[in-house]
């Protein structure tokens, strides 16, 4: 997926949990099948999973959560990883790396939803919950809108040919002139999206990848309305949540921010990745016809 994206062969990790991690050695090693981008996470026998940064972006991302996955364990209404162990830099590897509890469930897909109302009250409490951590030295993590700005407008730019780019630039125009953010942070996890949520028997059941977890724009958690949920299911997301207009144009434009960095950055490399930004820029016209 990126130009300077490491090499990351199983017998690799298979050597460095030997090394580094003895206990473990012998156990069986599989890669996980993921559209992540930045960690890579292959399955340490039946329980565990190593994840281990592919890019050096994603470098610091390990102490990240090694610092907030404990703190945050038991305090949400599904189950988070648990770090079980952590590895060093060596000659063959050159970040950290982590062993994590491995959690059952299934990724949801946005064509096959049982209950989409359902999914979108459970959200509702996650995010709450989210929002509702009281823990200290929270670091922050967002910036305002128009410090995305330039980068909005070359992605829509490069993407002339394919989307309605000028009602997606008046979408992100009013965002920038009526909802920019006023910088009154709360906890937000940041990535809540279909790849880092699972379900179990259709129900919402755990939520991985804390690397962006911190202090932010409440904004920054709504974009699962747009990446997830069908239009019905977003108004349930927004009811419950009790979202003024501002922070849900707000919401709005972060989740069109991403999707279009995201394009077309990923549109030959991840497949999956790139077909649900596309899903948002269609969801978020849709929004913009029927407001």
């Amino acid at each position: 997926m990126h130009a300077d994206e490491l090499d990351l062969p199983t017998d690799l990790v298979a050597r460095l949990v030997a090394e580094q991690l003895p206990r473990w050695a012998g156990l069986p090693v599989r890669r996980v099948a993921s559209s992540g981008t930045d960690n890579a996470m292959f399955r340490l026998g039946d329980r565990m999973v190593v994840r281990l940064p592919r890019i050096h972006w994603a470098a610091g991302t390990v102490d990240h959560e090694v610092r907030w996955l404990p703190l945050v364990a038991g305090r949400l209404p599904v189950e988070t990883p648990r770090v079980l162990a952590t590895g060093n830099p060596s000659d063959d590897y050159p970040w950290s790396w982590s062993v994590l509890t491995w959690l059952d469930g299934v990724n949801p897909r946005i064509d096959a939803l049982d209950d989409p109302d359902a999914l979108a009250r459970e959200l509702v409490t996650l995010v709450r919950a989210i929002r509702a951590l009281e823990l200290p030295d929270g670091e922050p993590k967002d910036q305002p809108l128009s410090g995305r700005d330039d980068q909005v407008r070359r992605d829509l730019a490069a993407l002339a040919d394919d989307v309605d780019i000028a009602t997606l630039a008046a979408i992100w125009d009013e965002a920038l002139a009526h909802a920019e953010w006023d910088g009154t942070r709360t906890w937000v996890h940041h990535d809540l999206a279909p790849g880092n949520l699972l379900l179990r028997d259709g129900r919402l059941s755990g939520l991985i990848d804390f690397a962006g977890i911190g202090l932010g724009d409440a904004a920054s958690d709504l974009g699962v309305a747009w990446n997830l949920l069908p239009a019905g299911a977003r108004a349930t997301l927004r009811d419950g949540l009790g979202v003024d207009d501002a922070t849900w144009v707000r919401g709005r434009a972060r989740a069109l921010a991403q999707a279009l960095v995201q394009l077309p950055y990923y549109r030959d490399t991840n497949p999956v990745l790139a077909a649900n930004a596309w899903r948002v820029l269609r969801e978020v016209l849709a929004d913009a016809r029927h407001a």
